[in-house]
């Protein structure tokens, strides 16, 4: 079936295993640019107990130019599909030469180049358009792979075994599903180190950028050692091969992909620099390989039998890499900003019509599917099972998954057992997790009598087209006891929430206490309880809920100030400011602590409670608060902003992108201030990225930006990463009634390449963030969005389906913007020719 057809719903339920194995993998490719050839030769083995001996190779795109089986030639039927073919029900070999056009590959799915180089992307079901195959996660082989082509860099999964002038053998020993594999060849130079494992296995690193990119490349490197260290001491998994490459590729739809072996990159995602990087990028590189290494053993080892178990290896994954930066970094920090991260992103995924469960029951194009929720909220689902059982347990849990599972495709089922096998516990009630869309709510009343304090919880999640009886979870509750006086009088305990509603007691207390509820957001829920915010934020002992206190005063003084002219509390800004001048505290809590809610989120909130959201005066509200929150602090201000310079060479450490996070949290208040004298010093005297670019911002936010943007470019025009912030923070820094020309500008731009994803996303992808620009009144913003969305969607359907989710929450909003809204979709809708990943996440959110 063309990408372009109808698409068709795949279910879960309708799971059958391929009747064949598959025992060894020969490919050969010919590179030319518009004309490759693959050769492959597999040797096939029909299983006995099969119930559908079919023999189907997927295939997109190919040109076959012959098929033999056992040496014999061959008429298989073809199909935009793939092929079917009679075969003998013994052991058999399968040949087929295919053609293939790389240069003409625009949607970056198989075999492609950038910038002239070569390479691959294969999950979901990229392989499909290199060779005719069974392109499923469930059939996994051993692959030996011959490249032919006048390239100085030939690469390709698992370890060399020869090679001479313009060709390399390479054989991956390690059975992977065709998802998994890679090949890379172009003008590339090598960044290397070693690393020996706990094992003693000494392995060969390299680091292949193109050639200018070599300076950018140490921090990577660093931050990949750092990884297999931690997997080692943390999870005891040591790497298994004699070689582990990463290439960086400018033209990527993803952020990486962690291919057995040979991990291919967004060169945003590896490259760093002082003076090109920011810290928040630094920590964002260090995070990304991390998780693309440590899918080796949860991802390559132990894949998935299916994409519906997706999250097996994703949601776990992204936990593993969370675990890591905590460790590497401030466990506090990281946890603030994963769940910033998971209500801006995963919580309207679950309240809209993009909702579905962790593990989906169907989907039409799995590529829709990399979601938040099953990335980020998957991981929080790991994360829960963690507090539930202990660290120990845990511990004990993983070892048997690793033991029981290695070298095979698996379900959420095989997961779930290993847990159940470790403690003995019935896990079933917690496995709906994993089956149910949306999220829980947690109403919270509390009483005290005769020395006894009393909780009484009530979950309910909303019914939605996904799961429209939704049935009570398991949600573990982290709960603290505070005194009157701020002395904590019970520790942190894990309430366990089974039933619609529960209580719990705690007797023996000589007065009312304060309860700190879902400490460490030990559950992705929404927590309804009027909480003693101001109390928290000067007492509490739990970072996150210390934070969250200060969020939930800024959100309520937003609100009242939105919905009834409301002037900023003065509780809120008296709690933030005695944040933002303790010492004590770490600089980068801190600064998350002065950070408001975001726009979207306030709109989620006022339409949750019945009120329809005013883009324009959310916007408003923020600014005065911001404005408020300076004027308070004004006195501090310069000492605190001179307090967090950073003297010392350059560092991503912790400890410095703390400090620079406090001094430029204080320099946009500074801003509002002094206008931005302060801000065109620094710009001035920068000599890293995080400052440059911080300065540029609060200068292009008090209307000082011109000169320093002209001068930005012409310092930073020949990086292309550079230039992805220059367009995307003009963007982001817009006025509302400007976002949209501005957006529309930069699109005329020169440097302005939309076939880039990177370039793309960062124009094009910052508006759409930009939440009053795109909602502006007269619809400006939904236009100019859909009319790039239909531009883009036959050249890169993935990116253009995943930008669609820019629409989602359109019934939040007024008649007038909802209509408008509904217009623009269905000129999208209508468009001839509209691929299917497009079409499906069109068609999900219509019909909302």
């Amino acid at each position: 079936m063309p990408k372009d057809s109808a698409p068709q719903t795949i279910y879960l339920a309708d799971y059958t295993p391929f009747g064949f194995d598959v025992d060894s993998v020969h490919l050969t490719f010919d590179l030319a640019p518009s004309a490759t050839r693959v050769t492959s030769r597999i040797r096939f083995a029909p299983k006995p107990d099969a119930t559908d001996k079919t023999f189907f190779l997927h295939g997109e795109g190919l040109s076959l130019i012959s098929a033999k089986i056992d040496g014999e030639p061959v008429t298989p039927e073809l199909t935009a599909e793939g092929l079917t073919c009679a075969v003998p029900n013994v052991p058999f070999t399968w040949e087929a030469e295919v053609q293939i056009d790389p240069a003409a590959n625009t949607a970056l799915e198989g075999l492609y180049q950038s910038g002239g180089m070569y390479c691959t992307q294969c999950e979901a079901e990229g392989f499909r358009k290199i060779t005719y195959y069974p392109d499923r996660p469930d059939v996994m082989s051993s692959f030996t792979v011959r490249i032919n082509g006048p390239h100085p860099v030939l690469l390709s999964n698992g370890n060399p075994v020869a090679s001479g002038d313009g060709w390399a053998e390479w054989h991956d020993p390690w059975p992977k599903p065709a998802y998994l594999f890679a090949l890379v060849a172009g003008e590339l130079v090598a960044h290397r180190d070693t690393f020996t494992t706990m094992e003693g296995r000494h392995v060969d690193l390299a680091l292949y950028v193109r050639p200018g990119d070599e300076g950018k490349c140490a921090f990577g490197m660093q931050a990949l050692k750092d990884s297999m260290k931690w997997d080692e001491d943390v999870y005891g998994r040591a790497y298994d091969l004699d070689v582990f490459n990463i290439v960086a590729v400018d033209d990527f739809n993803m952020g990486a992909m962690e291919n057995k072996g040979l991990n291919i990159f967004n060169a945003s995602a590896v490259l760093a620099s002082a003076e090109t990087s920011t810290d928040t990028n630094f920590e964002r590189i260090e995070a990304i390989i991390a998780h693309e290494y440590f899918h080796n053993w949860t991802g390559n080892r132990i894949t998935c039998r299916d994409w519906f178990q997706l999250c097996l290896k994703e949601g776990l994954t992204v936990f593993r890499d969370a675990q890591f930066t905590s460790d590497m970094r401030s466990a506090p920090v990281k946890r603030i900003s994963d769940v910033i991260d998971l209500r801006a992103r995963q919580f309207p995924e679950d309240q809209g019509p993009l909702a579905h469960p962790v593990r989906p029951e169907s989907f039409q194009e799995i590529n829709n599917f990399y979601t938040a929720t099953v990335y980020e909220k998957g991981a929080e689902v790991i994360g829960m099972l963690k507090t539930l059982v202990g660290d120990d347990a845990y511990a004990r849990a993983l070892d048997l998954y690793f033991d029981r599972h290695d070298g095979q495709a698996c379900t959420i089922e095989d997961w779930i057992k290993v847990f159940e096998d470790t403690t003995g516990r019935d896990l079933s009630q917690f496995k709906r997790w994993y089956s149910q869309a949306g999220t829980p709510r947690v109403a919270v009343e509390d009483s005290f009598e005769d020395g006894t304090y009393t909780l009484t919880f009530r979950q309910h999640t909303p019914p939605s087209a996904a799961t429209p009886d939704p049935q009570p979870q398991v949600i573990p509750v982290a709960v603290g006891l505070l005194g009157p006086d701020g002395a904590e009088v019970l520790g942190t305990q894990v309430l366990e929430l089974t039933q619609d509603r529960q209580s719990f007691s705690f007797p023996g207390l000589d007065a009312r206490p304060v309860p700190s509820i879902l400490r460490g957001f030990s559950a992705p829920v929404v927590l309804d309880y009027a909480a003693n915010d101001a109390f928290l934020l000067a007492h509490d002992t739990d970072p996150f809920n210390r934070w969250e206190a200060a969020r939930n005063l800024g959100k309520a003084s937003l609100l009242a100030a939105i919905t009834q002219g409301d002037a900023p509390d003065a509780a809120w800004l008296d709690g933030v400011a005695g944040i933002l001048t303790d010492a004590t505290l770490d600089p980068a809590y801190r600064a998350y602590t002065l950070s408001l809610p975001g726009q979207s989120q306030l709109a989620a909130d006022l339409a949750n409670a019945g009120t329809t959201p005013d883009p324009d005066a959310i916007w408003a509200a923020h600014e005065a608060h911001r404005a408020a929150l300076a004027e308070r602090v004004a006195d501090a201000l310069p000492g605190l902003y001179a307090a967090h310079q950073v003297d010392a060479p350059y560092a991503p450490d912790a400890e410095q992108s703390g400090k620079r996070a406090l001094g430029n949290a204080a320099l946009s208040m500074l801003t509002r201030l002094d206008g931005g004298d302060t801000a065109q010093a620094q710009f001035d005297h920068a000599s890293n990225m995080t400052q440059q670019l911080s300065a540029l911002s609060n200068l292009i936010r008090a209307g000082r930006g011109d000169a320093a943007l002209a001068q930005f470019e012409a310092q930073w025009k020949h990086d292309r990463l550079v230039m992805d912030k220059w367009f995307g923070l003009q963007v982001m820094e817009a006025r509302p009634d400007d976002a949209a020309d501005t957006a529309t500008a930069l699109t005329k731009h020169s440097d302005f390449n939309w076939k880039n994803p990177n370039r793309f996303r960062a124009t094009l992808g910052a508006f759409a963030a930009h939440h009053a620009g795109f909602h502006a009144k007269d619809g400006s913003g939904y236009t100019l969005l859909a009319n790039w969305l239909i531009t883009l969607d036959p050249v890169n359907p993935q990116t253009t389906a995943r930008m669609c989710s820019a629409f989602q929450t359109w019934r939040r909003y007024d008649a007038i913007r909802g209509s408008m809204i509904q217009k623009e979709l269905t000129r999208i809708a209508e468009t001839p020719g509209l691929s299917r990943d497009t079409t499906e996440m069109i068609t999900r959110i219509q019909n909302a």
